[in-house]
């Protein structure tokens, strides 16, 4: 069988879009000239603003220098303490920042169809030591906030939603960041909408808003005067720039995205290929973030991989781990069988804006001649 040439350039699983450059330095120009380059400038306030007005939350929106740090601000402003009952299917950072908060895990088994944390998993693991549930909404796919949301009521503890995928995604009409008592979501380089570093988080209790402004700014009330113990978790003015650049084109961006995934999704509705990918929770409309395939098995996986990387496509293993595997989160022992599973099994595609409809084709006949290789 012969086989196709490598692509012309490398295909990643998510290329940072860049602004013209013209446009940024624009507003480097206005940090020049003000020399206020960090501390709460007008760009980063403008910022919060727009993200808040683009949402369409009611809740004050924070920016920080990056998500795991905006996880921790969370944590430490609610008073989490004990426990939290978490997903293992996500990226490390959703662990790890509640471990180095001194946080105890437990984690929850997730759901095959949606990816996203098992409500019923969720609340076998709650017990009286438990004090939050930290839920991530993968891939931008929504949780089942409601049933999320009445386990909570029934115990009386917040949920804290790790959104980091989750910009701009609306669930039922309404932004997905209006549910959950905060979420954080991510907006590093490889995000939808990205500030280079960093992140912004929002709560519901306006008492912890409160304290994770002043957390984040050292403790500081004030110039001479402190509320309490807090970090540097302040983003700058350089990277709120960046922010405030991909507001003049995020529609534009998120509209390739869809069309990049369709094209990945019509593909593999009309292929006899054993793969799957994840079901969009009813009423959620995405941000088209990802494009994750299930194959059957790692082996085939791993060999997919390979014969990729070697024509230029950078396909992603994301998540693996289940972090349930690594020792060292100090996680509960419950076992989490389907998250292990879709772990070994989850590869994501190239998927960013500045791939064209022809990219996509290509990449998904790179995949259909691995597997007649395969079964040759």
């Amino acid at each position: 069988m012969q086989d196709l040439e490598p692509a012309a350039f490398q295909f990643v699983v998510n290329k940072p879009y860049l602004p013209p450059v013209e446009e940024y330095m624009r507003y480097l120009r206005e940090i020049w000239d003000r020399s206020h380059i960090t501390n709460g400038g007008p760009l980063v306030k403008g910022l919060e603003l727009r993200l808040q007005e683009f949402h369409g939350v009611s809740y004050p929106i924070r920016c920080v220098s990056n998500g795991t740090l905006g996880l921790q601000l969370i944590f430490k402003a609610m008073g989490i303490k004990g426990d939290v009952v978490t997903t293992p299917f996500t990226y490390i950072a959703t662990s790890s920042s509640a471990r180095w908060d001194g946080l105890r895990l437990k984690f929850a088994d997730i759901e095959s169809s949606s990816l996203t944390i098992d409500p019923e998993a969720v609340e076998a693991s709650i017990d009286s030591r438990t004090e939050a549930i930290l839920a991530t909404h993968v891939y931008g796919n929504a949780c089942d906030v409601e049933a999320i949301e009445r386990i909570a009521a029934r115990h009386s503890i917040p949920v804290i939603y790790d959104a980091a995928h989750a910009f701009g995604v609306n669930y039922k009409g309404r932004s997905l960041l209006e549910w959950g008592d905060a979420s954080m979501v991510s907006t590093h380089a490889t995000k939808v909408f990205h500030t280079v570093e960093g992140g912004f988080v929002l709560a519901r209790d306006p008492k912890v808003d409160e304290r994770i402004e002043w957390m984040r700014r050292f403790g500081h009330n004030g110039p001479n005067a402190f509320h309490g113990v807090g970090i540097n978790a302040k983003m700058s003015e350089l990277h709120a720039a960046m922010g405030v650049c991909m507001f003049e084109h995020i529609n534009e961006l998120i509209s390739t995205r869809r069309e990049i995934w369709s094209v990945y999704a019509a593909c593999l509705a009309n292929s006899d290929l054993p793969l799957n990918r994840l079901e969009w929770r009813v009423g959620t409309e995405p941000n088209w973030a990802y494009f994750p395939i299930l194959f059957g098995s790692e082996e085939v996986l791993v060999a997919c991989v390979q014969y990729l990387t070697e024509r230029g496509v950078n396909a992603r293993r994301y998540f693996y781990p289940s972090l349930d595997q690594l020792s060292f989160l100090a996680g509960s022992t419950f076992d989490c069988p389907i998250a292990s599973s879709v772990a070994e099994r989850v590869l994501c595609l190239p998927l960013s804006a500045g791939m064209a409809i022809s990219d996509a084709e290509l990449v998904w006949r790179y995949v259909e001649h691995f597997f007649k290789e395969l079964h040759s």
